[in-house]
C-alpha cells in the first residue's frame, strides 16, 4: 500500500471513531490462568431435603440415618480452555515516519491499532459467546412493528422475569441494546438517565432500566439479529492471558520501528450461570413465530414463557384473565382465531 507524503501544513491525522470496550461490564476474571493454558471448575451437586426419621422402634426398619439416604455429592469438572492466541505486525519506515509530519509514529501507531482492530475483535467474539450459550433465548420480536415503542418494556420485563425466576442477583444486571433499540428506549418514560454518574457514564452506562445498567453497544460487535441481551457478570468469565505489545525501536530488519502485538483470550458462559443471561433476538425477515399463514400454533406458544406470553398478548391487545400457562394459551389461539 502507498503512503501518502504530506507538506507541514497538515501535521494532523484524521482518526476514526471508534467506541472503548464495555465488555467488562458484562463478564469477570475470577479465575487465574497463570501458568497454565486451562482450568477445570468445579460442579458440585447439592442433597435433597428429607423428613426426619423420628421415634423409631422397628430395629428392622430402622434407617442407616435418620436424616435421610447417606449419599455422597457427585463432584463434576467443566474444563476452559483458552483459544484465542491472535497477533499482529506492522513497520514504521523512517522516512515515513519523517516525511509525513511525524504522524506515522509508532506510539500513536500502536494505540490505534489497539483501539481498531484489537479492541473490537475481543468484544465480538465475547459477546457471540455469550449470545450462543445464553440460557435464555427468546422468540425473535419484530422491533420495526409501529407498536414496539409500546411494547418494548414489556419485553424488556419479560427478561428480568426470567432472571428472578432462576434466583439471579438483582443488582449488577446489565441491559446491553444496539444503538438501534436505545433510541426506543431512551424514549420510554420508565427509562431513568438522571440517576448516572460521570464515573458510570465514563464506563459507558447510559441509563437505568428496571434496576438495570444500559450500555450501548455498537450493532458491529453483536450479532446480526441482536435486539437486547440482560446479563449478570458472573455468567461469563473473559480472560485475558496475555497482551503483549512491543515497538522494537532498533532491529535490522528495517530503517524505522516494528510494533509487534500478541493477545491470549478467550470467553466462557459456566454451565451453572448459563440462566444468568438472557437473549432477545429480533426478526430479520419479518415474524419469525407464525406459520406461512401467519398464524401462531399452539406448539409455538408452549414453547414460550408465561412471561413472553403475557408480552404477546399484549402486542395483539388481547386481554388475559387466564393465570396458568395453559388457559393463556387457549385464550391467546380464541382470541387469533377469532
Amino acid at each position: 500500500m502507498s503512503i501518502t507524503l504530506t507538506a507541514k501544513f497538515a501535521p494532523y491525522t484524521d482518526e476514526i471513531f471508534k467506541e472503548e470496550s464495555k465488555k467488562f461490564l458484562l463478564t469477570n476474571t475470577d479465575y487465574d490462568f497463570t501458568g497454565a493454558h486451562s482450568i477445570r471448575v468445579y460442579k458440585i451437586s447439592t442433597a435433597a431435603m428429607n423428613d426426619y426419621a423420628r421415634n423409631v422402634y422397628d430395629a428392622a426398619s430402622a434407617p442407616i440415618s435418620r436424616f435421610g439416604d447417606l449419599l455422597d455429592l457427585n463432584a463434576t469438572t467443566e474444563e476452559l480452555l483458552l483459544s484465542k492466541d491472535r497477533s499482529f505486525i506492522f513497520n514504521i519506515d523512517l522516512l515515513d515516519y519523517e516525511e509525513t509530519a511525524q504522524q506515522l509514529a509508532a506510539g500513536t501507531a500502536l494505540a490505534r491499532q489497539l483501539r481498531e482492530v484489537v479492541v473490537p475483535e475481543v468484544d465480538t467474539y465475547t459477546y457471540n459467546v455469550m449470545v450462543t450459550n445464553a440460557g435464555t433465548t427468546a422468540n425473535p420480536i419484530d422491533i420495526s412493528s409501529a407498536s414496539i415503542h409500546q411494547i418494548l418494556y414489556d419485553y424488556v420485563i419479560a427478561g428480568s422475569e426470567v432472571l428472578d425466576e432462576n434466583e439471579v442477583p438483582e443488582d449488577n444486571r446489565v441491559l446491553v441494546v444496539t444503538p438501534e433499540v436505545y433510541r426506543i428506549i431512551k424514549k420510554l418514560t420508565q427509562f431513568d438517565n438522571t440517576d448516572v454518574g460521570a464515573e458510570m457514564r465514563r464506563r459507558g452506562v447510559v441509563g437505568m432500566l428496571d434496576g438495570m445498567a444500559v450500555v450501548k453497544v455498537p450493532a458491529s460487535r453483536l450479532p446480526v439479529n441482536f435486539g437486547f441481551m440482560i446479563a449478570h457478570p458472573c455468567a461469563t468469565v473473559a480472560p485475558v492471558k496475555l497482551d503483549d505489545y512491543k515497538i522494537h525501536a532498533e532491529q535490522p530488519l528495517s530503517s524505522g520501528a516494528i510494533v509487534t502485538g500478541r493477545i491470549c483470550y478467550d470467553a466462557f458462559v459456566l454451565d451453572n450461570k448459563a440462566k444468568a443471561i438472557y437473549f432477545q433476538p429480533i426478526s430479520i425477515t419479518g415474524k419469525a413465530d407464525a406459520d406461512d399463514n401467519g398464524t401462531l400454533t399452539q406448539a409455538e406458544l408452549e414453547a414460550l414463557s408465561v412471561a413472553e406470553l403475557k408480552v404477546l398478548a399484549k402486542e395483539n391487545n388481547i386481554t388475559l384473565t387466564a393465570t396458568t400457562k395453559a388457559a393463556i394459551i387457549t385464550e391467546i389461539l380464541t382470541a387469533l382465531a377469532g
